[in-house]
């Protein structure tokens, strides 16, 4: 049996969380219809290069081919074959070869249907937080810049900014008018009462139930599936999506089909000219809508909160559109997107103003500043990324200073001492550091201590906890309240002060539930590695953070030891530089080709690390650039599997004590090893926790795990690291996958090297891939950045 992949490329955040839904892990593709069975497995070794935010770059070679001819109309019919697609793409930041199969079943039998009636833990934990994201969305209910009613024309500021557009392309200021204009820096904290306090949700359940749907529903989806060429085995997880009156709403709109994870384009336009036949064109508004909320949401996975306007309109224009314009105001008239344009003053009231920005919406100049780009995003993300901002800057307002230079002159090193201090005139602080300077916010939490103070120091994964000793906790686990101190009567983390490492993995969602679960008055600590991939999430908090320039910054003075905190820390300033390893902590092993990659690599995880370096085999970690592919995590799995831990596969393909990677939630991956399985599911050990992993969901969130992906490694460390590097690898490489890679390995690193003078020239002018995000521009405006 094989994972289930969603058709991600290689290299890419995406394809590291594409496991984690099973819903969507085994989405079928509408070709099926057609086709007659599941697509080929995308097995190519091409490379390709990072996609735009407007399109889906999975599509890259090696995918699979893609059948969907267009038709005279400008539509395509969906026949596509090949990685299946399933909806997450990649970020951008970086692709090879080797695109995967999203309907991949591996011989098991499973259909759609069977995995998308039970969810996943991570709709667990999203159900979880609902009600935290509902009491943000009260908050946040007086902000202007919400969905203009459906049926009305575009008024106000919606035609403004649209009107400025023109401005800004013609190389002209756009009108100083903000959609949703953030509070003046001087404004009043109001204390969220207690009521609006986001409660602590129930911890998250081994066995998550799937929601009842009824029968008759299904049924009626499958049935409109039908007739559209679809396959039945559609219906459970687009009546999960849509809704139990899903049968109507496609038939009145058979591109809502889109908004259901791994249906591309060109299988919505095939399904919509079934249903509609010479009714469908191009042009319908209907398609014009989702397509927006798609490319959008194809952003999202590729890290953007946002696009500009001229990208969607020019992505628009590239699936066959013919007036992208009219479609932008139709889809923002219905809600299907938001617009912004951040950073902007307000002009109203002042004369000499007013006459500026009227000159500049009917073409003229102004000549203060550069234009501000009008932005479209999703609810969700603008959501997220408004009460983000909104609660740093209540934590920045409601700390009250205090003195602990006491404590800091007692503190372990200069540079924690200097944290102390920091924090202990601030609400929020900013820390950043190599692995060696991760022991200064765990000093700054044991002085906290001292002092009769809460704190919590909080990791991305168990891994990283671990490191740091008794009492850190998982960002996962102190949200959900499996971890931590719980939360008070209010609703809030009952804490006074939280350090959370490893903040270059936290995305916006996950960064704005933690903040807004912080009570008035506590402080944050946001520490990390700013040279590491970003998150697997859409935006890039801890970069946007440190961009805005609102909050004390400290840059840890304690280098990481040895050569191999030589060779990485060269690696962070763009030098691959070499460096003396007198006891063989870095092994350069060059390889010709793929096949010699594979054996190289298993070579040195079971002989010649442990011989040389005496690391066992179980503390060696692979690293490579995909899952797909000649060398990707699938083939070394197999490979490693094979030497290390032989035997049948009874339960789906896993034996007892085979090395696995469990991703029970988008973005984050918990290694361990399998105990053993029983009628319950498959029980694993993930870094001495207990966990089971029903029958069902092991195929979608379950992989081996004696390879991984190096998104898939951030924030974790083994005692010994190979990094594979075939010579198909080079287009993914980049300077944050290089330095995140080589900084898996506490003792030693060994490097399977393919990519001849890529590797040189990726570190030294390669930077990761730009997000399109709003948080650095609304702290801005919230917060007077310091200088």
């Amino acid at each position: 049996m094989t994972v289930p992949s969603r058709g991600t490329t290689p290299g890419s955040p995406a394809e590291d969380r594409d496991t984690a839904v099973a819903a969507e892990a085994t989405a079928t593709p509408v070709a099926e219809a057609e086709s007659g069975g599941a697509p080929e497995s995308g097995t190519g070794t091409g490379t390709g290069t990072g996609a735009s935010a407007d399109e889906a770059s999975s599509e890259a070679a090696g995918d699979g081919a893609g059948s969907g001819a267009t038709g005279a109309d400008g539509t395509s019919a969906g026949t596509a074959t090949g990685d299946g697609e399933a909806g997450d793409g990649t970020r951008g930041e970086a692709e090879a070869a080797g695109g995967e199969d999203a309907a991949e079943s591996g011989g098991e039998g499973k259909s759609a249907a069977d995995a998308a009636a039970q969810p996943s833990e991570a709709e667990a934990e999203i159900a979880a937080q609902r009600e935290l994201r509902a009491r943000i969305a009260e908050r946040k209910a007086e902000k202007e810049g919400r969905p203009i009613p459906a049926g009305t024309k575009l008024s106000g500021q919606a035609a403004d900014l649209l009107a400025a557009v023109r401005a800004m392309e013609s190389g002209q200021a756009a009108p100083a008018r903000p959609v949703a204009p953030a509070a003046a820096p001087d404004a009043p904290v109001t204390a969220v009462p207690a009521q609006n306090r986001p409660q602590a949700p129930g911890p998250a359940r081994a066995v998550p139930v799937a929601p009842a749907t009824a029968p008759e529903a299904v049924a009626a989806v499958g049935a409109v599936l039908a007739e559209g060429g679809a396959p039945p085995s559609l219906a459970p997880q687009v009546t999960a999506t849509l809704g139990e009156q899903a049968g109507d709403a496609l038939r009145g709109d058979p591109w809502l089909l889109l908004s259901v994870p791994g249906v591309r384009p060109e299988q919505a336009d095939g399904f919509a000219r079934a249903l509609l036949g010479d009714g469908c064109g191009p042009g319908d508004e209907r398609r014009a809508a989702a397509l927006v909320g798609w490319l959008l949401e194809r952003a999202a996975a590729q890290g953007h909160t946002a696009l500009t306007f001229p990208a969607v309109r020019a992505a628009l224009a590239e699936r066959s559109v013919p007036d992208p314009d009219e479609a932008l105001q139709h889809a923002i008239t219905e809600g299907a997107v938001l617009v912004f344009q951040d950073g902007v003053e307000d002009i109203d009231g002042d004369t000499e103003d007013d006459a500026s920005g009227d000159e500049a919406a009917e073409g003229g100049s102004v000549a203060d500043g550069p234009a501000v780009p009008v932005l479209l995003g999703l609810d969700r993300y603008a959501l997220a990324e408004e009460s983000l901002a909104d609660g740093l800057a209540r934590l920045v307002k409601t700390a009250q200073e205090a003195s602990w230079d006491e404590a800091a002159a007692q503190a372990p090193s200069p540079s924690a001492g200097e944290l102390i201090r920091a924090v202990a005139g601030h609400g929020l602080v900013v820390h950043t550091g190599g692995e060696a300077a991760r022991a200064e916010p765990v000093a700054l939490a044991e002085a906290a201590r001292a002092l009769g103070l809460r704190p919590v120091v909080a990791a991305h994964s168990e891994n990283g906890g671990r490191r740091l000793g008794a009492g850190a906790v998982t960002v996962a686990g102190l949200l959900s309240g499996t971890q931590g101190p719980g939360r008070d009567a209010d609703g809030a983390l009952d804490l006074d002060l939280l350090v959370v490492l490893d903040a270059p993995q936290l995305d916006v969602e996950t960064a704005a539930v933690l903040v807004e679960s912080l009570p008035d008055g506590a402080r944050l600590v946001l520490s990390g590695d700013p040279g590491v991939l970003w998150s697997a999430g859409a935006g890039r908090v801890f970069a946007d953070l440190l961009a805005a320039r609102v909050c004390p910054q400290l840059a840890s003075r304690t280098p990481d030891p040895g050569p191999l905190g030589e060779l990485v820390s060269g690696i962070g300033i763009g030098e691959l530089n070499q460096v003396e390893a007198p006891g063989k902590e870095v092994v350069i092993v060059p390889v010709r080709d793929a096949g010699e990659a594979v054996h190289r690599t298993v070579q040195l995880v079971a002989d010649s690390v442990p011989r040389a370096i005496g690391v066992p085999s179980g503390q060696t970690q692979v690293i490579t650039v995909g899952h797909g592919g000649a060398v990707g995590t699938r083939a070394l799995n197999t490979a490693l599997k094979e030497r290390l831990n032989p035997g049948p596969g009874r339960f789906g393909g896993f034996d007892p004590d085979d090395r696995v990677a469990y991703v029970p939630a988008p973005g984050r991956t918990l290694t361990g090893s399998v105990v053993s399985a029983d009628g319950e599911g498959l029980r694993l050990d993930c870094d001495g926790v207990p966990v089971v992993v029903p029958r069902e969901l092991v195929d979608s969130v379950v992989r081996h795990g004696w390879a991984l992906t190096a998104h898939q490694a951030a924030g974790m460390r083994w005692p010994a690291a190979v990094v594979v590097l075939p010579g198909d690898a080079a287009q993914a490489l980049n300077r944050p996958w290089v330095y995140t890679a080589f900084g898996r390995g506490e003792r030693h690193l060994s490097v399977v090297h393919g990519v001849d003078q890529a590797l040189a020239q990726a570190v030294a002018g390669v930077p990761a891939a730009e997000r399109t995000t709003r948080l650095r521009t609304l702290l801005e405006v919230l917060l007077t950045p310091a200088v």
